[in-house]
């Protein structure tokens, strides 16, 4: 079972020019699985939160594509806190982490990159079925 230990900051390549920065992103390459679905969160009231939820199987990576947000991390046992405010920067939650995103600033944009299509059967949305699921995890 992950821990808040095995979610991995990433800083991605900025490839810098006068007329702006770009920075690529590859499947296995600059993060460590392959893409199947890319969203984003946008035009969140300053200050709310979003997220809180675990997967079963499903890896993301998020970027804070315009601004800035926190990221609360939570293995059932420990905690973890992570700012994201650069479009380089990038956060990899591994499967198992519960994941709440947080304090984001006016505007900003968290793009997420994840390793499976959605589906809604690999969500654990009530954090005491997470505590429950870990329990069982650890006993199987």
């Amino acid at each position: 079972m992950a821990t808040t230990y095995d979610c991995t900051i990433f800083e991605l390549p900025k490839l810098a020019n006068r007329a702006g920065n770009i920075t690529p992103v590859h499947n296995n390459l600059e993060i460590p699985f392959a893409v199947k679905r890319i969203f984003y969160l946008y035009d969140i009231p300053g200050g709310e939160s979003r997220g809180a939820h675990a997967h079963k199987e499903c890896h993301q990576f998020l970027i804070a594509a315009s601004g800035s947000f926190e990221v609360l991390l939570d293995d059932g046992k420990t905690k973890r806190l992570i700012q994201l405010n650069r479009p380089y920067i990038g956060l990899h939650i591994p499967p198992g982490i519960w994941a709440s995103e947080i304090n984001f600033s006016s505007g900003s944009i968290c793009l997420v990159l994840a390793s499976h299509s959605y589906n809604e059967s690999d969500y654990i949305r009530k954090y005491e079925d997470y505590l429950t699921y870990i329990d069982e995890s650890k006993n199987s």
